[in-house]
């Protein structure tokens, strides 16, 4: 290792001496009961490193001959990941600590995850894609099954690992493919046998890592896990399963499409396509029926990921701009509505049955006008962010020339807003019955209040985010 590759991944470094100093601090003196400190110090630490790394280098740097890069893409997909993980473990201490849920691996964790999710960003390499894909999945199959009291949260553990098993499967046997007609396992290396030609093999194998990484993102028809972990999961955990995981997989797959296949757009596009139509009304129409909102969410997040999605099936630098914009969207907007339903109690005991909000307006009318704005933003009702967010991804569909695309878009939307709406409909319409009540600490009360405004409030110019996005998705697509 050279001192200019040590500069180059020193943030990831840093948070994984964080975390075993963190496991050895914590095996070493009074374990969970350090475990509200350690929450705190890795929220700070998160919120630092995406300071650093926001702040620091510009233009691409390469470590490890190119298996590690360091460009603006990485760098904007690397500071939504850490603020999105820092407010969800800052807003679940509460929660975990009144249930006894709380331990000090917890944070720890978390923070193992975060390292693979950013290896993810920065991979240059198969080899480094799957080191990153794996450390990330292998944490989040522990915290998935933390409730070690529960049934149900045992299941959804075993679920997420089986059938992470399956699609870290399906994402080797794409890679050995690829490895065997490319003969290299660099990204630019794949890149240059495709611009020479494009052996059928190769595009198998092609297929197969884009449903392998279908898998981590939860695009239908790879979906099946999401509803089921989300449900059984800790609310704390389903939060932190919402935001980071979703912005380090979708960056991981416009890394390797524009990196490694960027050459034939037409090929991989087409697939990406086909994931974003069935993820779009799949999340929209079987998220009608569902009556607990954990459950809710799952399907919206598979929704929501099929959006996310046109923009990368477009292959151009405008979508894969419109995908980051939607992605930084769609994670403030799940901080908030996770903060109300980490809330959601009655008589001590967590509550996620979404007929008990009923007429719960009349009872936390602040609270109520916050979530109907995070509803409104989740259902792209304009003018809040969220609707701004489904804009973008359908113009870059347009302007791409997928006319076809936008429209199947706009119509999974139109569908997707009767389950948003009908949570309104109860908090303000319904019929009371076993009120649920909500109690909320300072930080999670911020964290709904503080979204809620940014839903309104951003539409004026996105907060700056959209020329950071075009800069980093022009690094991306060359």
């Amino acid at each position: 290792m050279t001192s200019a590759d040590f500069s180059t991944v020193l943030p990831e470094i840093v948070l994984a001496g964080y975390a075993m100093a963190a496991l050895m601090f914590g095996v070493y003196t009074t374990k969970d009961k350090v475990a509200p400190l350690l929450v705190w110090v890795t929220a700070a630490v998160f919120a630092v490193v995406a300071l650093w790394i926001g702040t620091s280098g510009a233009g691409e740097r390469g470590a490890f001959g190119g298996m590690f890069i360091d460009d603006p893409f990485a760098r904007f997909a690397k500071v939504t990941v850490l603020l999105s993980a820092a407010a969800v473990i800052a807003m679940s201490q509460d929660y975990m600590l009144r249930r006894g849920l709380l331990r000090f691996e917890f944070p720890i964790l978390v923070t193992l995850a975060v390292v693979g999710m950013m290896m993810m960003i920065s991979a240059g390499d198969l080899m480094a894609l799957y080191m990153g894909l794996e450390l990330q999945s292998l944490a989040l199959y522990v915290v998935a099954a933390m409730r070690r009291d529960s049934a149900r949260s045992s299941e959804a553990g075993l679920k997420y690992f089986v059938l992470g098993a399956l699609s870290s499967g399906l994402l080797l046997y794409g890679a050995s493919l690829v490895y065997g007609y490319a003969g290299t396992t660099l990204f630019s290396g794949i890149l240059s046998t495709v611009q020479e030609g494009v052996p059928l093999g190769l595009l198998f194998g092609l297929v197969f890592m884009l449903a392998g990484l279908a898998f981590k993102v939860s695009a239908a028809p790879f979906h099946m896990w999401t509803p089921d972990v989300y449900e059984g999961s800790p609310t704390p955990v389903t939060a932190f399963f919402a935001t980071a995981p979703k912005v380090a997989a979708m960056a991981l797959i416009a890394r390797l499409a524009q990196d490694a296949f960027g050459a034939i757009p037409g090929q991989w596009g087409q697939v990406l396509a086909a994931l974003a139509v069935v993820s779009m009304f799949l999340g929209a129409v079987a998220a009608i029926g569902q009556r607990d909102i954990k459950r809710l969410m799952a399907y919206s997040s598979i929704a929501h990921m099929g959006y996310a999605l046109i923009g990368l099936a477009v292959g151009t630098a405008q979508g894969v701009q419109a995908m980051m914009i939607y992605m930084v969207i769609y994670v403030t907007m799940n901080v908030g509505t996770f903060a109300f339903i980490l809330s959601m109690e009655r008589d001590g005991r967590p509550v996620t049955q979404i007929g008990a909000l009923n007429m719960f307006a009349r009872r936390e009318p602040l609270k109520a006008l916050a979530m109907l704005v995070l509803l409104f933003s989740l259902a792209g009702v304009p003018p809040m962010l969220g609707f701004f967010g489904k804009f973008y991804v359908l113009r870059a569909a347009v302007d791409g020339g997928m006319l076809w695309l936008a429209v199947a878009g706009a119509v999974a939307s139109v569908i997707g807003a009767f389950y948003y709406l009908r949570i309104v409909y109860f908090m303000y319409f319904g019929t009371e019955q076993d009120p649920v009540e909500s109690r909320m600490d300072a930080v999670q009360w911020s964290m709904l209040m503080g979204v809620a405004v940014v839903m309104l409030i951003g539409i004026v110019n996105l907060f700056g985010i959209e020329p950071v996005a075009a800069r980093a998705a022009d690094a991306l697509v060359h």
